[in-house]
C-alpha cells in the first residue's frame, strides 16, 4: 500500500476495531491470524469442554491465544477475564504451550497501570512461560503485513488508489458543512480564539498518522474559508466552530487518546453512515480546518516547544 491508502486503511481499522465487541472481534481476530500465519488454529468451544482456554493457537511457536473484547473497558472486569483465562489453560493445557498471549480491542493503546503490575507478577509466577499482551498496536502491525487483497477483505471495502483521494474541490466539502450547519448549537459569543501555534500538533501528542493526514489536508482547509465567505448569515461559521468545540469537549470527558479523539471528530462530520474515500478526505480537510483555527484540540501554552525526544517520535 501506497501512503495515501495506509491512511485510509488506518482509518478504516480504527473505526472497526472501535465497532467489533466480543464475538465479532474474536472472529476477525481469527481471519486475521489466519490470513498471516498457516499454523494459526482458531479454537471453538465444546460441550464441558468450553475453549480449554483458549481462542487460538500458534502451533509451531505453541502460542495460546486469548480474546478479550468488550464494549467498555473496565480493570476489574479484565483483571478477571485474564486470571480466568490463564488458569483455565495452565490447568487444561499445560505443557502444551510455551508463550500465553491476551489479545483485547482498548483502542486507548497501553494497558492499566494496576494491570502491568499483575503482568509482571503473573510472569515471574508461570515462568519459563512467557506472557504477553497485545492491542491495537500489535494488531495494526500484523494487519499491516497482509497483501491489499487480503486487507481489503478483513476491512470489508477496498482501498482507494491514490488519484481517487486528490483533486478535492469545495463541492465536496459543502454537503459536510451544511450537515454541519444543521448540527450547530444555540448561538452564543465565542471567546476570543488564540493564535495558531507551530507546535499545535506536537503537543496533542498525534501520531505520526494523524499528523500526516493533517498536515497534507492543511494544505486545503482555505476550501472550508471559502464557503462561508458565501454564507449569507455572518455568524454561521462561528456558530459551528462552537458546536465543534462543545462536542469535542465532551469527548474529551471519556477519552483521552489522541488519535481516538480524532477517529470520533471524523464520524461527527460524516456521521454514522459508510463514506467515500472522497468524503472521508474532504472530512480531513474540514478538522485540518478547526484545527487550525483552534476550535479542536489544545493550544501549546507560551513559549513551550517540543523536546527532542519529541521530535525525533
Amino acid at each position: 500500500m501506497d501512503f495515501t491508502q495506509r491512511i485510509f486503511a488506518y482509518l478504516k481499522f480504527q473505526q472497526l476495531l472501535t465497532d467489533v465487541h466480543g464475538e465479532q472481534f474474536e472472529e476477525f481476530f481469527h481471519r486475521l491470524m489466519i490470513a498471516r500465519h498457516p499454523d494459526y488454529v482458531p479454537v471453538r468451544t465444546h460441550g464441558n469442554l468450553g475453549d480449554m482456554g483458549a481462542d487460538g493457537l500458534l502451533l509451531h511457536d505453541r502460542t495460546l491465544h486469548a480474546c478479550y473484547a468488550p464494549e467498555t473497558h473496565s480493570f476489574t472486569a479484565l483483571r478477571s477475564k485474564f486470571r480466568a483465562d490463564l488458569s483455565k489453560a495452565l490447568d487444561k493445557r499445560n505443557g502444551h504451550f510455551d508463550r500465553f498471549a491476551f489479545i483485547h480491542n482498548d483502542a486507548r493503546g497501553g494497558v492499566h497501570p494496576e494491570m502491568s503490575l499483575l503482568l509482571s507478577e503473573t510472569q515471574e509466577q508461570i515462568s519459563p512461560l512467557q506472557l504477553v499482551v497485545r492491542g491495537k498496536h500489535w494488531l495494526w502491525q500484523e494487519f499491516m503485513q497482509l497483501g491489499q487483497v487480503l486487507a481489503e477483505d478483513l476491512l470489508g471495502c477496498a482501498i482507494p488508489i491514490e488519484d481517487r483521494t486528490y483533486g478535492l474541490g469545495l463541492a465536496d466539502l459543502e454537503p459536510l458543512l451544511r450537515q454541519l450547519r444543521q448540527r450547530r448549537e444555540t448561538a452564543e459569543p465565542l471567546a476570543e480564539l488564540p493564535v495558531v501555534n507551530q507546535h499545535k500538533i506536537e503537543y496533542n501528542r498525534l501520531g505520526s498518522d494523524v499528523r500526516e493526514i493533517l498536515v497534507r489536508a492543511l494544505r486545503h482547509s482555505y476550501l472550508v474559508d471559502e464557503y462561508y465567505d458565501r454564507i449569507t448569515q455572518v455568524d454561521e461559521h462561528d456558530l459551528v466552530a462552537r458546536g465543534f468545540r462543545i462536542y469535542f469537549d465532551q469527548l474529551r470527558t471519556t477519552e483521552e487518546d489522541p488519535e481516538v479523539l480524532w477517529l470520533e471528530l471524523e464520524n461527527y462530520v460524516v456521521g454514522n453512515a459508510r463514506v467515500t474515500p472522497r468524503t472521508t478526505w474532504a472530512a480531513e480537510v474540514v478538522l485540518a480546518h478547526f484545527f487550525e483555527r483552534c476550535d479542536i484540540f489544545d493550544v501549546p501554552p507560551t513559549g513551550w516547544e517540543p523536546t527532542v525526544a519529541a521530535e525525533e517520535a
